[in-house]
């Protein structure tokens, strides 16, 4: 999920009394998770959370449903920090619940934008979870405050509230159709009302939604939606199937039934969450995470391999594809640089020294592994290439002879407006830089980027068909399947 876009609202990056030692890569979207029907659907929810918590960590919430009320609760930071008291979990009774990680791309983190977002309506109580942005968000949000609308919050997931407060239909299933039919963007959400579970998918399947299923001892069963397949692991539920894109998947006592209120529609899901977003024990679209990400390092060492003593990823998204550019080209896999996994993502950092060694404090390197030897170092991406050229300073200060980066995707040149914190174009390496200056401003000895045809080929297809790709991968490509409306508006206006 996504702040509305709204150029005077401040970047979390650019907030002066934070830093975060992730400012230079691609951020993570949000988590959504929703239960039907079981004894401990709170508990349940926290537990599917802590399995999405990659996809956002600056806040979390979750909303119950007990038959006659709904209760909620919201926190910022971890799902842990946020739930792990029993008293807490104690106050959302019921055996339904729906709940949201967060990850803010624009403006500051405040309760009043955590998730699940709720509001009572003349039909009932609705919680709405939202994963994703709407690329007409401010378009909408100004044509609702002229009919008297206030908004609470500076999110997008706001503008489905209002959508369906003025709606002239009368079951929450027809109101949320019509609120969908009105807006643009790529997003998957999930929403809990007194009757149904109703889960959602965007026309194009850009974000991803899977629904699950567990037994009970009752012979009824429960009823899962979540962001990926993980969360389904961790509460023992069994994949049932992805929710198609376009589709409506709502849930009540009745069962399970199907809605295709935009038709069918060709998918393009995006093609990162495979590269980096995903956990990689998750399934998406048919396609293990992990596999995907082992046949991705095979192409590139194909594509272009290299003389060397041993390949070394950048933790830990890097591991997968660096096992497979090992595998494909005999070369020894070494774990040369050592993650720390107990920093916490953002901290206070007082001085320019400190804040320049903030690398140092997420990676550290294994010299043993990489002193005297020619190192191929495989990560997922480069974004700005601030971070890849201190991770090189310290490679080449562990000893290395020669240090060669290979990357599991292709040259980020466009912003994704779809749901991922990235930066504007003008801040994105390979917009600006050829390969050759890209190679020499990140002090490497050779620098190659999967292809194309490499990316789609590990993902099963021959190629990048042109005419109709199968992915999303405008941040590479530049083509943007879904109309940038507020951005076209944006433009136009400084005209």
């Amino acid at each position: 999920m996504s702040e509305l876009l709204n150029p005077s609202l401040p970047s979390c990056a650019d907030r002066p009394e934070q830093w975060s030692t992730d400012d230079d890569a691609f951020h993570e979207e949000c988590g959504v998770f929703g239960i039907w029907n079981s004894s401990d659907a709170s508990a349940m929810t926290a537990l599917g959370l802590h399995a999405l918590q990659h996809r956002g960590q600056e806040a979390t919430g979750i909303v119950s449903f007990d038959g006659s009320r709904f209760h909620d609760h919201k926190g910022l930071g971890l799902v842990g920090d946020v739930f792990g008291d029993a008293r807490v979990m104690a106050t959302l009774p019921g055996t339904r619940a729906v709940g949201h990680n967060r990850y803010a791309t624009t403006g500051a983190t405040l309760l009043r934008n955590v998730q699940p977002l709720y509001a009572d309506f003349e039909f009932g109580g609705l919680a709405v979870a939202h994963n994703g942005n709407l690329t007409n968000a401010e378009t909408l949000k100004r044509a609702l405050v002229r009919r008297g609308c206030i908004f609470q919050s500076t999110t997008d997931s706001e503008v489905f509230i209002h959508l369906i407060a003025i709606s002239l239909y009368a079951t929450v299933v027809d109101r949320l159709i019509d609120a969908l039919k009105q807006v643009r963007g790529a997003y998957s959400l999930v929403a809990l009302s007194r009757e149904a579970l109703i889960g959602v998918r965007d026309p194009l399947g850009v974000r991803p939604l899977i629904l699950g299923r567990m037994d009970n001892p009752d012979g009824a069963p429960s009823w899962v939606l979540a962001s990926e397949t993980c969360a389904l692991d961790i509460v023992g539920a069994e994949f049932v199937r992805d929710v198609e894109p376009g589709e409506v998947v709502v849930i009540d006592g009745s069962g399970v039934r199907s809605l295709k209120p935009f038709g069918t529609n060709p998918s393009r899901f995006c093609v990162f969450e495979y590269i980096y977003f995903a956990r990689p024990d998750s399934v998406l679209d048919g396609h293990p995470v992990y596999g995907a990400r082992k046949r991705i390092g095979v192409e590139l060492a194909r594509e272009s391999g290299v003389d060397a003593d041993v390949i070394v990823p950048v933790p830990d998204s890097g591991v997968p594809s660096a096992m497979g550019f090992s595998e494909a080209s005999g070369i020894p896999f070494e774990l040369g640089i050592i993650r720390n996994h107990y920093v916490g993502r953002t901290f206070i950092e007082p001085t320019d020294q400190i804040r320049n060694l903030g690398v140092r404090l997420k990676h550290s390197a294994n010299r043993p592994v990489l002193e005297g030897k020619r190192v191929v170092l495989v990560d997922d991406s480069i974004v700005r290439g601030t971070t890849s050229r201190k991770i090189v300073d310290m490679v080449r200060g562990a000893g290395a002879k020669e240090v060669h980066m290979r990357i599991s995707s292709p040259p980020t040149t466009h912003p994704c407006f779809y749901g991922i914190d990235t930066p504007e174009r003008s801040k994105l390496l390979a917009a600006r830089h050829s390969l050759a200056e890209m190679a020499e401003l990140i002090g490497v000895d050779s620098l190659a980027f999967i292809s194309f045809d490499g990316l789609y080929r590990a993902l099963g297809r021959e190629g990048r068909d042109e005419a109709a790709p199968k992915y999303c991968d405008a941040c590479f490509t530049g083509d943007y399947p879904i109309p940038l409306v507020d951005q076209e508006e944006i433009a136009a206006d400084r005209l």
